[in-house]
């Protein structure tokens, strides 16, 4: 189960009166993009086998947004979808129809949140994450900061 934590940031775009960060996460050739506004509800990394097969990495950073952050997407996206019998919960995950790069998913467990590979926020970063989910399957090799919470 994943907990909710909150990111700093420290570039801010005024709309309404109130401070927001935007960002735009891109895919590797630019083609596919999404943007948001404000940080995410949940900024961490995974080590599910179900992430590193998605990353082709030791694992995956990942930011949930809730939909309502979501201002828009642009470019031509495919879409796979699954059912995750590890974690029995559905998957879409959409990807650039030039590139590849998995942007952004959905899964059914967390109807409200939009997820979004976290290294794509190339232009804007993330803060440091501070969470490590599944740490049953981390690499030997793995060392991770001790301040971050970590699920089993």
């Amino acid at each position: 189960m994943f907990k909710h934590w909150f990111c700093q940031t420290n570039k801010l775009l005024c709309i309404n009166g109130s401070s927001t960060m935007n960002r735009i996460a891109e895919c590797c050739c630019g083609q596919l993009t999404i943007e948001v506004l404000g940080d995410p509800e949940m900024h961490g990394v995974c080590h599910c086998n179900n992430c590193k097969k998605r990353t082709g990495s030791a694992f995956g950073m990942s930011s949930y947004f809730d939909k309502s952050q979501i201002v828009k997407t642009s470019g031509e996206a495919n879409c796979f979808s699954f059912h995750n019998t590890e974690k029995n919960h559905d998957q879409k995950r959409h990807f650039c129809t030039v590139c590849g790069t998995t942007l952004f998913w959905s899964v059914s467990t967390m109807p409200k949140l939009t997820g979004i590979a976290g290294g794509c926020f190339v232009k804007s970063p993330l803060s440091e994450p501070t969470y490590s989910a599944n740490q049953a399957n981390i690499c030997s090799w793995l060392g991770l900061p001790r301040q971050w919470q970590q699920d089993a």
